[in-house]
């Protein structure tokens, strides 16, 4: 059953800061294997203008897919998370993440399709630091495979 096009709009509730560590950055800079010393040694962030080692660009997709759980995890969409996989993401940064960042995401459904079956849902997450200013806005697309017929 094709999800419910009333959810576009509806944004939920914060998620709780997460705190952003260096040695969080400094794991997820060696896991994408990035080597970039503003991730891993602070003197090399600071020579840069940052006050702290910043996070690789692709770090925030952890904190604003877990926000995400929100919206795929509402039984109200309806949405089989069973069949979903992960169809794009997209960022659009103000500032970089940094070391002692504690952000939170603030999630909006954007659009509900159906195509061939398939339930195509766009979640931004606008993520902001302790202050409320804007860090990054996240787009996530996420794809409902249409049920196999028996």
């Amino acid at each position: 059953m094709a999800l419910d096009q009333s959810f576009v709009g509806r944004s939920y509730p914060p998620t709780d800061p997460y705190e952003v560590g260096r040695e969080k950055i400094r794991e997820f800079a060696e896991a994408v294997g990035d080597a970039n010393p503003a991730y891993t040694d602070r003197e090399a962030a600071k020579a840069l203008g940052h006050p702290d080692v910043i996070a690789p660009p692709t770090f925030v997709f952890s904190i604003t897919f877990k926000a995400a759980g929100q919206v795929v995890q509402d039984p109200q969409l309806g949405l089989d998370y069973s069949r979903v996989v992960h169809g794009d993401q997209k960022f659009a940064y103000v500032r970089p993440v940094r070391a002692g960042d504690r952000l939170t995401v603030t999630s909006t459904i954007e659009a509900v399709k159906s195509m061939a079956g398939n339930d195509i849902l766009d979640i931004r997450g606008e993520v902001h630091d302790e202050a409320g200013e804007h860090v990054v806005t996240a787009w996530t697309k996420l794809v409902a495979r249409a049920a196999e017929e028996a």
